[in-house]
């Protein structure tokens, strides 16, 4: 049996068909994504050959059926009896009768679905039903005098930090909740471990509801950005768009904006009188205090969008990613207090080098943005690096002048990222780059020569793809290699310090890996859709080894995300099933990995498309499925049956099957 040209190599026994599956249009799913993760498009086209399902697709019908779901929704699932949350954690509501919510618990508990059972991980195997132990007797796990408690359960997040903030509305409350002697239902705490864990498992970079006030009336002091914008007009007559956000100045700044002024302006650049920086600009800013960044030899997780949320970071730092960095964030929506913006800095303690990526045009939008964040965060050590966009491909971010667009813009660039570096003061920036814009038009390496030497820029990333190109070809690793000698020449002729740069593209395994560190000289590769794929490509990469990991242990690191998730995210009715949406949206990627104990020969390519075929086991072949409503069915597995309000439309049209996957 032939394959054809660019499918995956499986071995001939593990063959179904050598037609491969639906290609996957990772350019127009990319495209469609919304920057925040939360919630987005609407249904599935249904399909259009009707139900006889013989005839052959025509060119526009094949068109139809590839790349992205437009307009996906995810609405949050509730209670069908809402309790109040102070009332949950056995508090005092302030509103007393007047509360929205309910204040009876009895009535709460009796309408309340029952708890979930969360598998352990010795009850995983890879025969069905995959999960044992689940189907005890009633009578064995549920409280006797309520059907919805169950006993022998487990809450990932009582167990992670010995309390779990979601109290009676956790939906696996049986494992932190007793009887009292007067037979009221009590919360358990385990004072030990939350001692033990006050650090470890408390997540950071929250934002108080005092900035998000003040930036939301625009009075949030900026006094470093307001005086940059006025050298910039001072040095062109155009600080590039002054006017969409200054929020500084006697009119609009709630303390004294002199004071504060001169004390944020001494502490980030070293210079107690502002005056001096519309004579000196260049002094303000010394590569030599700010943060260097030993990156060489580290492995760096791609920002993602939608799936590079924090639990899937925390699951790749786990396999052993070195370098984490949270979603795309778009300037403006910072400075408009966007709370679901703000929550893509949330970082987590096993983050130990994590930074923040913002996407924006102008000076004017992104230098206060930096302002706000380093202040926010990076006095207390929540932020490492601040990331650049130069490199986002899709129509929306690129057709603002964001992302890709500032390629063709790099004296605007450049004015960005130095006022960024002013603003955020020891730390560093950084910057992520494609080729160029159009192919055949690079220009990523004069941008390189001029970040590395006047823009005082703490790392480069460079995927070695144009925008034009988006995924339709290889990464272009020669010229990666080109700008890495270019760069590391001008550094030793004019003696400057060197500083990391990373490639990117199409690395798919240990091997990928280390070749392209030893031939191009790069200091590490970002990797982003090959751990979408496979998450475990870190331990590969640390481990210098191909990783022929079993179905077992793959479904283990599904309830590993889905523990994480839920920490996360919560462990009420709403987490839970928000959960469940990122996970099928991780899973989304992960069918498409093929065992590399299947194929013929090593390395697998992230570019082959798979075949039809089955797995060594039938979790295996499970796992491969191209079916959003099995992904559900795996979801399950962990959470509980998927309520039938609850849908998922995958991002990709080829997963859709014709309807939305639901419970």
């Amino acid at each position: 049996m032939s394959l054809p040209p660019g499918t995956a190599p499986v071995k001939r026994q593990f063959l179904l068909s050598p037609a491969t599956l639906p290609t996957v249009d990772d350019d127009a799913a990319e495209g469609s994504t919304a920057h925040t993760g939360t919630s987005h498009v609407d249904a599935v086209d249904t399909d259009p050959r009707g139900t006889g399902g013989r005839k052959k697709w025509t060119k526009a019908q094949k068109k139809e059926k590839r790349g992205a779901n437009k307009g996906r929704k995810f609405g949050k699932v509730h209670d069908q009896l809402e309790l109040c949350w102070r009332v949950a954690n056995g508090k005092i509501c302030e509103h007393g009768d007047e509360c929205r919510f309910t204040h009876d618990i009895d009535a709460y508990l009796a309408a309340k679905p029952r708890d979930i059972r969360f598998p352990s991980i010795t009850t995983i195997s890879d025969v069905p039903p995959f999960i044992t132990g689940t189907e005890e007797n009633d009578s064995t796990m549920a409280d006797d005098n309520l059907s919805s408690l169950e006993r022998h359960t487990s809450c990932p997040s009582f167990a992670e930090s010995g309390v779990c903030r979601l109290g009676l509305k956790c939906r696996f409350l049986g494992a932190h909740a007793k009887r009292d002697v007067s037979g009221a239902i009590t919360l358990v705490k385990d004072e030990e471990k939350m001692a033990q864990t006050a650090l470890s498992a408390t997540e950071l970079n929250f934002v108080s509801a005092d900035t998000l006030k003040l930036l939301r009336s625009k009075k949030y002091p900026m006094p470093i950005t307001d005086a940059y914008l006025k050298e910039l007009e001072a040095a062109k007559g155009d600080s590039n768009g002054p006017e969409e956000y200054v929020a500084v100045g006697e009119d609009n700044v709630a303390t004294d904006p002199q004071s504060i002024s001169s004390g944020l302006i001494a502490k980030r650049t070293g210079n107690s009188d502002p005056s001096a920086q519309t004579d000196t600009p260049d002094v303000l800013i010394r590569v030599q205090e700010k943060r260097r960044l030993n990156w060489s030899g580290k492995s760096y997780l791609a920002p993602l969008t939608t799936v590079g949320n924090l639990p899937f970071r925390r699951l790749c730092t786990t396999l052993g990613a070195d370098i984490t960095c949270g979603e795309m964030g778009l300037a403006t929506s910072f400075l408009n207090a966007s709370a679901s913006e703000f929550s893509l800095v949330r970082r987590h303690p096993s983050e130990t080098m994590f930074g923040v990526q913002l996407a924006g045009n102008k000076p004017s939008s992104l230098v206060p943005t930096a302002e706000v964040l380093g202040r926010e965060f990076g006095d207390s050590g929540g932020i490492d690096f601040v990331d650049v966009n130069c490199g986002c491909p899709i129509d929306l971010v690129f057709k603002s002048g964001s992302g890709s667009a500032l390629l063709d813009a790099p004296a605007k660039l450049g004015k960005i990222v130095t006022g960024m570096s002013r603003a955020l003061g020891e730390i560093p920036v950084t910057i992520k780059l494609r080729t160029g814009v159009k192919d055949g038009r690079n220009n990523a390496h004069k941008i390189m020569l001029r970040a590395a030497k006047d823009w005082g820029i703490g790392c480069i990333t460079l995927h070695g793809r144009t925008r034009q190109q988006r995924y339709t070809k290889l990464a272009d690793w020669e010229y990666i290699k080109q700008c890495v000698d270019a760069v590391r020449a001008q550094e030793a002729d004019e003696g400057l310090s060197p500083i990391p740069i990373f490639g990117g593209g199409d690395c798919f395994s240990s091997h990928d890996y280390w070749t392209n560190v030893s031939s191009t000289g790069v200091d590490g590769v970002m990797i982003g859709r090959g751990a979408l794929i496979k998450p475990w490509i870190f331990t590969e990469v640390k481990e210098h080894r191909e990783w022929d990991i079993s179905s077992r242990e793959r479904l283990q690191l599904i309830g590993k995300f889905t523990e994480f998730g839920l920490s996360h995210f919560g462990t009420d009715t709403t987490g839970v099933n928000t959960t469940r949406r990122f996970l099928c949206e991780a899973l989304s990627f992960q069918y498409r990995y093929v065992p590399i104990g299947l194929l013929e020969r090593l390395p697998a390519k992230i570019n082959d498309r798979a075949p039809t075929f089955k797995g060594r086991d039938e979790l295996e072949t499970l796992l491969a499925s191209p079916n959003s409503q099995d992904w559900v069915k795996i979801s399950e597995m962990f959470l509980g049956p998927a309520p039938e309000s609850w849908s998922f439309t995958p991002k990709h049209k080829s997963n859709a099957h014709g309807e939305e996957s639901q419970g």
